[in-house]
């Protein structure tokens, strides 16, 4: 299971990556709570498994272990010592990010098919994104709003009409992105790693 990315942001906050390589079984040989085994038992596909299981290996090697995570009642992650942590995991390969502030991180594989939802998130975006879509740049905001979603504490956004990104191009590495919603506008910093076949995008508080 090799570390193929470590993001120092600053002292306190790291993006860590990792491509899945090992059998399930071998994945498997890490301690697991209770409610992670229950939660592994209920999932049907073994990509997800690994996924999942991929994660709590990401955990120790920045020195947790899978009971110091736990999950608030709209599932979103969090660490019993107060730091803040986000997951993602798609196909082959895992990442988080962990810091002492809000964090958020989407990783996806660039494929095809995103074309063909594009018009279920694609929503201010429309000004600088014109048909025909490209693969890289539509995984780009689709990962860009999920780091959004997940960084957000509000509940019921929709990708289309709540989660603004700023105008990017595939040689950017960073632009802003918006929450929006009810009276309520925050603004965040969003950072795109490019990892060959994936896209990856993270989320971190503005800086003033």
């Amino acid at each position: 299971m090799p570390l193929v990315k470590t993001i120092v942001i600053d002292d306190a906050t790291s993006v860590l990556v990792w491509k899945i390589s090992e059998p399930l079984k071998e994945l498997k040989k890490i301690a697991l709570s209770h409610a992670s085994l229950k939660r592994l038992s209920q999932m049907r596909s073994e990509t997800h498994q690994k996924g999942f299981v991929s994660v709590r290996h990401l955990l120790k090697m920045v020195g947790y272990a899978d009971k110091d995570l736990c999950y608030s009642s709209d599932g979103k992650p969090h660490l019993n010592d107060g730091k803040h942590i986000s997951i993602s995991h798609s196909f082959d390969h895992a990442a988080i990010i962990i810091g002492d502030r809000e964090v958020g991180i989407d990783l996806e594989k660039n494929r095809e098919k995103i074309i063909k939802i594009a018009g279920k998130f694609i929503g201010t975006e429309n000004v600088y994104l014109n048909p025909p879509y490209r693969v890289k740049q539509l995984t780009r905001l689709w990962a860009a709003k999920e780091s959004l979603f997940k960084i957000s504490p509000e509940k019921g956004l929709s990708f289309k009409e709540h989660l603004s990104i700023a105008p990017f191009d595939l040689n950017d590495l960073e632009t802003v992105g918006c929450v929006k919603k009810e009276g309520l506008e925050k603004h965040f910093q969003i950072f795109f790693e490019p990892l060959g076949a994936f896209s990856m995008a993270y989320a971190l508080p503005k800086r003033s």
